[in-house]
């Protein structure tokens, strides 16, 4: 990770980001508290949350936009433009404003997407391919630091000075956010106008060298201009056909579907298998978020000795062995199990990131970033709803152990699929990591 810290392009980039994402850690939960205090109602208050998933349902057209403009003014442009969104909440006084709260949240999410997936393009130009791993080991470790620290400033922060000053500090974090990375000298190829069917393109290649995102066979592939549906669709195109994405996604897709549930399972585990009250799960996600910190410390290694699905698969597996622990009722145990699941969060991050930023063409990238969110996010929301219901039927020991064995399945699904994405061989001396070839021969 020094190495690539050293790089004063990737710092300038680095702090922009630390901003931005402080801004996020705080606001976040605030909302939701925010909206609490308004109405007196929990439901009213998770639904902030959701307001800021759902809009996860347009990543394709997000990420189809992203891909039409240079990455840099764009990822500048979304934070002064996150910053605008979020102004409309000085004008909230009491439970009438409640529909401002909700449509900030929902507009915060699509500028989530929005910059997640400028981010990965951004990435793409300004590191090299042997440090992304590196770059985003980084940027997850400030990010599970924030993620633990943050939530509780931002509490604390909204209990001082309210709703409005909270929203004037994140619209500070965004602003400096755009002026630290606008000076960035970001040198990205000029890409194909959108649109145009791509004459140099070769054949039996996902991609041409010119960008072109018609992924069809090059022997069926009609010689007139692309229709927008064609490259709206593009994204998730490429992620079905190309075999390391295709395969990590199912994988992690597999164990998104039960992961969810743990949101729930931990306030059972507390309550009937601890005995402790529910504020003790603050604790446990306080030893989570250790986890998260060592896990985005070590992901870089992991991706260098077994690859970038080979690091899915262990971060999932991690998963999977906390579920199990965490199904018998045991504080030293538990914390054990925490500390796992919070290193299995990086793990798969750092991996899906890096794979995504290695293996996709740069015209593409932005789609298929956003596409990526959608198809781990989409299980993941409907595994939290899912795990609300089902700890009120099912003994919570019992759903923990089956999150732990469809974990696993898909931990062992994304193990035998790690040769799709090798690991990086050690540098010759003055050299870059050598990365072997894929069975299929891509890079």
């Amino acid at each position: 990770m020094r190495t690539v810290l050293r790089r004063p392009d990737f710092r300038l980039l680095f702090a922009g980001l630390v901003a931005s994402m402080t801004a996020e850690s705080i606001l976040l939960l605030a909302l939701a508290i925010w909206v609490k205090e308004l109405t007196g109602s929990s439901g009213l208050a998770g639904a902030t949350t959701f307001a800021i998933i759902a809009p996860m349902t347009l990543a394709p057209l997000v990420g189809w936009v992203v891909d039409r403009y240079p990455r840099k003014p764009l990822f500048v442009a979304a934070n002064l433009v996150t910053a605008a969104l979020l102004t409309p909440l000085f004008a909230v006084g009491d439970r009438t404003d409640l529909w401002l709260i909700y449509l900030v949240a929902i507009f915060y999410g699509l500028s989530y997407i929005t910059l997640n997936a400028a981010l990965s393009g951004l990435l793409r130009h300004l590191v090299p391919a042997e440090l992304l791993a590196d770059a985003n080991g980084v940027l997850q470790t400030v990010r599970q630091g924030l993620r633990l620290l943050g939530p509780l400033a931002g509490a604390a922060l909204y209990t001082a000075v309210g709703g409005g000053l909270l929203a004037g500090v994140a619209i500070v974090g965004f602003v400096a956010a755009a002026v630290l990375v606008g000076p960035l000298r970001v040198a990205e190829s000029p890409r194909s106008r959108p649109g145009r069917s791509c004459p140099g393109r070769r054949a039996g290649a996902a991609c041409c060298p010119r960008g072109c995102t018609q992924l069809s066979n090059p022997a069926s592939r009609p010689r007139h201009p692309l229709r927008w549906s064609a490259e709206f669709g593009a994204g998730l195109r490429y992620l079905a056909d190309e075999p390391a994405l295709r395969r990590a996604l199912l994988g992690y897709g597999l164990g998104s579907l039960v992961m969810g549930f743990s949101e729930s399972l931990i306030f059972a585990y507390v309550d009937h298998g601890l005995r402790r009250d529910a504020a003790f799960v603050g604790v446990l996600v306080t030893v989570q978020g250790v986890g998260g910190l060592v896990g985005g410390l070590v992901s870089a290694g992991v991706i260098r000795r077994v690859g970038e699905v080979g690091a899915l698969a262990v971060g999932v597996a991690l998963f999977g062995s906390a579920a199990l622990t965490l199904a018998h009722p045991n504080l030293w145990l538990g914390c054990a199990a925490l500390l796992l699941a919070g290193v299995s969060l990086p793990l798969t991050m750092v991996g899906l990131h890096t794979l995504i930023q290695r293996r996709t063409p740069a015209p593409l990238i932005g789609r298929v970033a956003a596409g990526a969110d959608a198809v781990v996010s989409g299980p993941r929301a409907i595994s939290i709803g899912g795990g609300a219901l089902l700890v009120g039927v099912f003994d919570y020991r019992l759903l923990f152990v089956v999150v732990g064995l469809v974990t696993l399945l898909a931990s062992s699904y994304l193990w035998g699929g790690r040769r799709l994405s090798p690991s990086a061989q050690p540098a010759p001396v003055g050299g870059a990591p050598v990365r072997r070839r894929s069975p299929t021969g891509a890079p």
